[in-house]
């Protein structure tokens, strides 16, 4: 009976030491009281609490949280605007005084998230009352940005810090959908519309451009046939002259009458250019003058040669 009596009393201080152990999971921060006031708080890992005093009053977590709110708002041209919102918030840190502000602000987190999204879609609402309907849908950032600038301050009052506000979704009633569907499909049209015409000029120039082009090119290989078609019978003519020249020398040495043979290789000259020629007819001068006159232009040109040789 006294080992009973000796060692339960020794249990039950065991058993009492061991209930003022307490477990902080990281992440989160333990506020703990005593007869209903503050006392301390207790960090991350394993912390002892005087047992039946000390009380856990709050657990607050240190980490990021979210919350999704949806609400409606109206612009100034009396406009209905739907918003579908994420905010992200935190406590400010870690520090005993913030962690106290956090735990006695508001009886529970529901009343927080409560006060939290009413100051945030009253902001809003305040804004979106300012502008109107054609504008709403370009105003995010500028939302986002008053937003914050109105409400950071009250958070840190609170103990918390605003990281950040999406904007998910602006939505409009049903008539003001359509009818900006309407403007949409029509500005569409229209691009698309200014898109062919410019597609078109760009089509047409480009062919008028080609055609230029090609003309520019036959007129230049026309040019060219026409210059080699020049050299081609200056040449010709050349080489008729100069074998009508070595002919008649020769036959000048042979002691020949020239007129005769001259005669000949003339007329086959002209046998020759009407063969070669593109023409239907060729103009000759039959008369006796006309024929001396090619005599002497013969002659000059054996001449010259025969200058030449000596």
């Amino acid at each position: 009976m006294n080992f009973i009596f000796t060692y339960g009393w020794l249990i039950i201080i065991i058993l009492i030491i061991f209930s003022g152990l307490v477990t902080v999971n990281q992440g989160t921060i333990s506020v703990v009281t005593m007869f209903g006031k503050y006392r301390r708080i207790l960090r991350p890992g394993l912390n002892f609490k005087i047992p039946v005093l000390e009380q856990i009053y709050k657990r607050i977590s240190v980490q990021n949280r979210s919350v999704e709110m949806e609400f409606q708002a109206v612009t100034s041209d009396q406009a209905n605007v739907y918003f579908k919102n994420m905010l992200l918030y935190s406590v400010q840190n870690a520090e005993e005084e913030t962690i106290k502000k956090v735990a006695f602000k508001f009886i529970s987190d529901r009343d927080l998230m409560q006060a939290l999204t009413r100051t945030i879609e009253g902001t809003i609402r305040s804004f979106v009352a300012t502008k109107k309907q054609a504008e709403i849908l370009s105003l995010r950032k500028e939302i986002v940005e008053y937003v914050k600038g109105q409400i950071d301050h009250l958070l840190e009052e609170w103990g918390y810090h605003l990281l950040d506000l999406q904007i998910n979704d602006i939505t409009f009633d049903k008539v003001i959908l359509d009818s900006m569907s309407k403007v949409v499909a029509s500005n569409n049209l229209k691009a698309a519309a200014e898109n062919e015409g410019q597609a078109l000029l760009i089509t047409k120039t480009k062919a008028a451009e080609a055609e230029g082009n090609a003309i520019k090119i036959a007129a230049e290989a026309e040019r060219q046939a026409a210059q080699l078609r020049g050299q081609g019978v200056a040449l010709f003519r050349e080489e008729v002259a100069k074998g009508m020249s070595q002919a008649a020398e020769q036959m000048k040495q042979a002691n020949l009458d020239t007129n005769v043979i001259l005669f000949s290789m003339w007329t086959e000259a002209i046998k020759n250019f009407a063969e070669v020629g593109k023409g239907n007819t060729i103009f000759l001068d039959g008369s006796s003058d006309g024929m001396q006159k090619t005599m002497r232009q013969i002659m000059s040109m054996m001449q010259m040669d025969d200058s030449g040789k000596g």
